[in-house]
């Protein structure tokens, strides 16, 4: 089905502050006026009730506009109509290798158009922005965002302006260039460059998909936590571990969670969410580890540059719902992370970037300190691929042999792998090396 031609049915009521609880009309609006708080979308679940089911999900298209009855727009889907449903994966050797009876991967290195899960996020907020007339996308990036936002508003015919931390990975940086945005460095880290696009937001009639368009915007996010429950049957994981930036994708995935739960859609068993941060950049999983409600700003130290937010927006959210879902937070070093990578490929051929380390590897923390038991289902959220960051991985793998076209020579470099054979050419010999 092309997803342009789903039935347009909305259910928005406007923008609720949610602090106050405050209904504002569905604007291009980012702060209630009253308190400074963030606001988010709010739909009319009583009238989704039997409207919204299983059936009408399921015969939507192949993409995260099946669940656009749950999405702030109000037409047809104008953008990213090809995102969303990616794999989940019960990944049974990783789990062996971990000691779990049920892991699943959320796959969203295979999104599509680049390769993360920003790709769900965007396709939502440029909808929403060809909804209200605006000429000029943008955003403030620590890398996926800038490449996704360039690439949808090139297929939507929009022009785009993004600014990142004048450090980021030149891989992420080529594959944004691709899409002819304006695109533009800013000396510092993701905190400056953000604080510098809420001054633009001010001045310039841009939709920039993280400021003035984030309550539409995180409303995307919702999609990676309803095809985790579609996709394993229309039931939850007991644990679900999500990568912790700005704080956008964990909240986002437990209203997910509890919107179907609170339709009829699935069945409410305790999922819990789980915060995965880097050693080097770790504010919300040290407030949730120490019992604080709140965080401390910190300065980025990581390897895992899309997880290098010392200040996220949605922080405090995230907390609350860790808290609120009975989970708990895990903070891995930088080698740990990468050995983390190289695991996941080994055993299960997805090849992630930094943060997809740092989301298993903080599961692995979470599972020997016993916080995730070994019994329960689990979900592992990789939202990035590792093909954009391969600055990151130099030196961590063996040395390539180069050899002179000769057989012999082939022959050496397997015998020092330990996969040498006495005589290669016979059908014994051809088994053995098979094996």
């Amino acid at each position: 089905m092309d997803p342009s031609k789903v039935s347009a049915m909305s259910f928005v009521q406007g923008l609720r502050c949610k602090v106050c609880g405050t209904l504002y009309p569905a604007e291009l609006k980012t702060l209630c006026p009253e308190d400074f708080a963030p606001l988010e979308v709010a739909y009319d679940y009583e009238a989704m009730r039997g409207v919204v089911t299983r059936e009408r999900i399921e015969s939507g298209p192949g993409s995260l506009w099946r669940y656009r009855d749950l999405l702030p727009i109000e037409g047809p889907p104008r953008a990213g109509l090809d995102s969303g449903w990616t794999p989940l994966r019960r990944a049974d050797r990783l789990a062996a290798e971990l000691g779990v009876a049920e892991l699943y991967i959320k796959d969203d290195s295979a999104n599509y158009p680049t390769f993360s899960y920003k790709d769900r996020v965007v396709s939502v907020a440029i909808t929403k922005a060809l909804e209200l007339g605006i000429e000029v996308v943008g955003c403030a990036s620590t890398g996926n965002l800038a490449h996704a936002v360039a690439a949808h508003a090139a297929q939507a015919g929009l022009r785009a302006v993004v600014l990142i931390p004048h450090d980021l990975e030149q891989g992420k940086i080529l594959a944004t260039q691709a899409f002819g945005p304006e695109l533009i460095k800013v000396e510092g880290n993701y905190d400056d460059v953000n604080r510098l696009c809420s001054e633009i937001a001010g001045r310039y009639p841009f939709g920039l998909v993280n400021v003035n368009l984030r309550p539409y915007y995180t409303e995307g996010a919702k999609t990676h936590g309803f095809e985790i429950a579609e996709q394993l049957g229309w039931r939850l994981p007991q644990h679900t571990v999500v990568p912790v930036a700005g704080g956008t994708i964990l909240p986002k995935v437990w209203k997910a969670y509890r919107e179907l739960i609170d339709l009829g859609l699935v069945a409410d068993n305790g999922p819990r969410l789980h915060a995965a941060q880097p050693a080097g950049c770790n504010p919300i999983a040290e407030a949730i580890l120490e019992g604080q409600e709140d965080f401390r700003p910190q300065k980025p130290d990581t390897v895992a540059k899309s997880l290098a937010i010392g200040n996220p927006a949605d922080g405090y959210f995230v907390i609350d719902v860790v808290n609120e879902s009975g989970g708990s937070a895990a903070s891995p070093a930088d080698a740990e992370i990468l050995d983390a990578v190289k695991l996941l490929a080994r055993t299960e051929g997805i090849f992630t970037e930094p943060a997809g380390g740092t989301t298993l590897a903080a599961a692995i923390h979470l599972i020997e300190s016993g916080a995730i038991p070994a019994d329960e289902s689990i979900c592992i959220s990789i939202t990035g691929n590792g093909l954009k960051t391969a600055e990151a991985f130099e030196g961590l793998f063996e040395e390539v042999p180069v050899i002179a076209p000769r057989l012999e020579e082939f022959d050496r470099v397997l015998e020092s792998r330990g996969l040498g054979v006495s005589n290669p050419s016979t059908t014994a010999g051809v088994a053995a090396l098979a094996v």
